[in-house]
Parts: C-alpha cells; structure tokens; sequence
C-alpha cells in the first residue's frame, strides 16, 4: 500500500478468533498494542500524520481474553510513503533518430537512488545514485522510435528503502519523448545491405531510362534521314526527265 508523506492512514488486523488484545509489530521499530473493551474480529490503528519512520513492514498478532496463549504473528504487510517530487528534464520533446537524449532528475534528499521509469514497463530502465549533487542525468545513447514514450522520475531515500518518491501522476512531472524519422535523420558511415541494394536498383533504373531514350532518338534519327534519302531521289528523278 502507497501512503504520501503527511496523510492519515489505518492499518487493519483481522483476526480469526475473537480478540480482546491485538499489537502491531513494525520491523526494526515500534510495537503498538490495543486492548478491546469487548471480543472483535478487527482492530484498527490510526496514524494521524506518516512520517518516514512509518514506512515499513508490518505484523499483527492477538491473543484471547481469559487465556494466556498469544497467536502467531500474521502474514506481513509493506507499507510504501510516497515523498518529494523529482524533476525532469533538460531536453527538447522531439528528437531525431540517432539522437543522445539526456534527462535530468533531481531532488533535495541527498544520497538517493534515482529511478528511470518508461510507461507501459513495470521496472525501472536505469537507475544512479548522485555523487552528492542532488541530481542525476540519464543519458539515452541514440534513440530510435522505439525509444519514443513518457519517462518519469523517481528516488529511494537513502536508509528508507520502503519510501519512494511520487511516480504516475503529473507533480512527477512526465517527459514524453518523440523519436522522429525525416530527411535529416543520421545515416551511417557505411550503407547498409538495403541501402545498396536501394542504390542499385535505381541506379538499373537509371541506367535503362537513358537507354530507351536514346533508342527512341536513334529510331527517329533514322526515320528522317531515310525520308531525306527518299525525297532526294525523287528530285533526281525529276531532273533527269526534264
């Protein structure tokens, strides 16, 4: 469960036996203890305002009145705070393919992980701890439209690993990425086997373009010059008669 820092939260105990005691066991911290003025099958415990120390996990555990057998402790639960935004980004939305993107995280907590999330997969794509900066820059080393998405931030305070920074709505400010294909889009040093292949053809293409229209011209060359050859001969036909 995901609880933000300073909010009122409750934690529940359900027991299957009618309690008139019930503790809350946090690891490594307090343990709260209830007593019921009658039997219930539940209990609760109030947490006015979370703080860090709050984040964690817990055990419940119960015993009946009237007995001094106490139940074992209950299946744990992690509870998660959600802290202070972290902030995105110092590059442009669009990029082209072939393109190192950089995107900046940072925060107040100094010596926290720091989390790169892309929507749509569940587990971090990096992760870096600063070198006691407050902030991180992730780098995508040429990026291709199957790096195209929103990406956010988030960091794990150190010494609280159950706390984590907001992720998924806006204050954990979203970057949403572009990866363009156009005529400025990088190509390689080398062509690749499609490429040559591309060239090729057009260069056949070319090639039996020029040809035909060179046919063509030397059929006509030939057309005009036989019919000049024929209208001579008649004129020397002609002459002679005369």
């Amino acid at each position: 469960q995901g609880v933000s820092l300073g909010d009122t939260f409750t934690l529940r105990c359900h027991l299957p036996r009618l309690a008139a005691w019930v503790w809350l066991y946090q690891e490594g911290g307090l343990s709260y203890y209830k007593g019921k003025e009658k039997e219930e099958n539940a209990a609760e415990f109030f947490f006015v305002s979370t703080e860090r120390e709050h984040a964690g996990r817990y055990w419940c555990q119960y015993r009946v009145s009237e007995s001094a057998e106490v139940s074992m402790k209950s299946d744990p639960v992690e509870l998660v705070l959600t802290g202070e935004n972290t902030g995105t980004v110092d590059s442009s939305e669009r990029v082209r393919t072939g393109t190192n993107v950089t995107i900046r995280c940072w925060n107040k907590d100094y010596g926290a992980t720091f989390l790169l999330h892309k929507d749509g997969r569940s587990a971090p794509i990096q992760h870096l701890v600063p070198d006691d900066v407050g902030a991180v820059s992730f780098t995508l080393f040429g990026v291709t439209p199957a790096d195209s998405g929103t990406y956010r931030c988030s960091y794990h305070p150190k010494n609280y690993s159950f706390l984590s920074s907001p992720l998924g709505d806006m204050s954990s400010h979203p970057f949403p990425m572009e990866v363009m294909l156009g005529m400025n889009t990088p190509k390689y040093l080398y062509p690749t086997g499609a490429e040559l292949v591309s060239r090729g053809n057009l260069v056949v293409a070319v090639v039996r373009g020029c040809a035909a229209v060179l046919i063509f011209a030397l059929g006509v060359f030939f057309v005009i010059d036989d019919r000049s050859l024929w209208i001579r001969r008649d004129e020397s036909l002609g002459g002679e008669g005369i």
